[in-house]
């Protein structure tokens, strides 16, 4: 079912955003025994007991199980988790799957979406043999190179002047005006449901880190990630969740003190009013979690950090370990810690200068 994360409401498991209060939704669905529970797959198909799809209706390709690199990073270790290698160069092949899966469920054919790029890109390509259309929205300042690989995925591209805000509610305009479902990953329950998996497939590899990092815009890799381990404590796996980290751009955060200095490079994340706030402080609250800003040159130099070290990621990846350096020098992670960084987005994407 769905429940209101607000009021409680519950809602059948249909494709829905909001509850009638206005508040956020989430699937909530009991769950035990989680290794007896895995099938015998070495893709996304292995947590579907977990999931709120099934049957014959799952879209192709599948979403990957993406290894975790360990290194030494300073005093601490850092599990990066490749997500980069995911079939569209991106995590969010893991909420659009599940998404994809339902609307196929309940026979949509049309979609609306707004995004800056990957999000845009996941869906398109699963769209693809889903027989779905696809528009998506976005600024006049997207990057030319995802803009063509939107074109080449048969989406239907609306620009917009503006903000990544201004971006949102033109898509949710016109998604009224026409009658068409939205399926905006920053309110879509069943998203959510896909990036958890993140979680499951960490604890299969490094176990519990002490702290798991997130680049936090919308929230919904930070949201999977709190979902999928509280979980693993709902059925008895783990005893703690490891304390999140939202990593947030200077200039548009939402949960850390905004700053007077945007971080325009980190635009996969340049999200100031997400509506699941509320649902990313609780999972903070909840976790004894952390946020913390990065600006423009911390983001350069640890995308330089990464590519030297063999992770060809884009800008907005690379907070995560901006982020660290952060608080390691701080001495808000201690010496010693286990760190997830999720490695979010593919540099193979950006085909111009950064």
């Amino acid at each position: 079912m769905l429940r209101c994360s607000r009021c409680g409401k519950t809602y059948p498991e249909t494709f829905m955003l909001k509850c009638d209060c206005g508040g956020t939704l989430f699937v909530e669905r009991e769950h035990f025994d989680f290794f007896g529970s895995l099938m015998p797959y070495l893709d996304a198909r292995r947590y579907i007991n977990f999931l709120p799809v099934g049957g014959n209706l799952l879209p192709p390709p599948v979403p990957a199980i993406t290894p975790t690199v360990e290194l030494q990073v300073g005093p601490v270790t850092a599990l990066f988790k490749l997500d980069y290698l995911q079939p569209s160069g991106s995590f969010k092949d893991r909420g659009t799957w599940v998404t994809v899966a339902k609307l196929m469920e309940e026979g949509v054919s049309e979609v609306v979406l707004d995004s800056s790029g990957n999000a845009a890109l996941s869906m398109a390509l699963y769209s693809l043999p889903a027989r779905i259309k696809v528009h998506t929205f976005v600024s006049y300042g997207a990057m030319p190179s995802k803009i063509s690989l939107l074109q080449r995925l048969g989406a239907i591209i609306h620009f917009v002047y503006g903000d990544r805000m201004e971006v949102h509610e033109e898509a949710v305009e016109f998604a009224e005006r026409e009658g068409i479902t939205y399926v905006s990953h920053w309110l879509n329950p069943y998203f959510i449901e896909g990036t958890k998996t993140i979680a499951y497939e960490a604890y299969e590899q490094v176990g519990v880190p002490d702290y798991a990092f997130a680049p936090t815009g919308s929230g919904t890799l930070f949201l999977g990630l709190w979902k999928g381990f509280r979980e693993l404590r709902e059925m008895g796996e783990v005893n703690d969740l490891p304390r999140l980290v939202a990593v947030q751009a200077e200039g548009y955060e939402s949960l850390c003190e905004r700053s007077v200095m945007k971080n325009r490079l980190a635009d996969g994340i340049a999200i100031p009013e997400p509506p699941r706030k509320e649902d990313m402080e609780r999972a903070l609250d909840e976790s004894n979690g952390l946020c913390v800003s990065v600006g423009e040159a911390e983001t350069r130099e640890a995308l330089e950090w990464l590519i030297n070290a063999g992770f060809l990621v884009e800008p907005t990846s690379a907070v995560v370990l901006a982020g660290l350096w952060k608080l390691v020098d701080s001495a808000e992670i201690p010496e010693g810690s286990k760190v997830l960084l999720p490695l979010s987005g593919s540099g193979l994407k950006i085909t111009e200068g950064i």
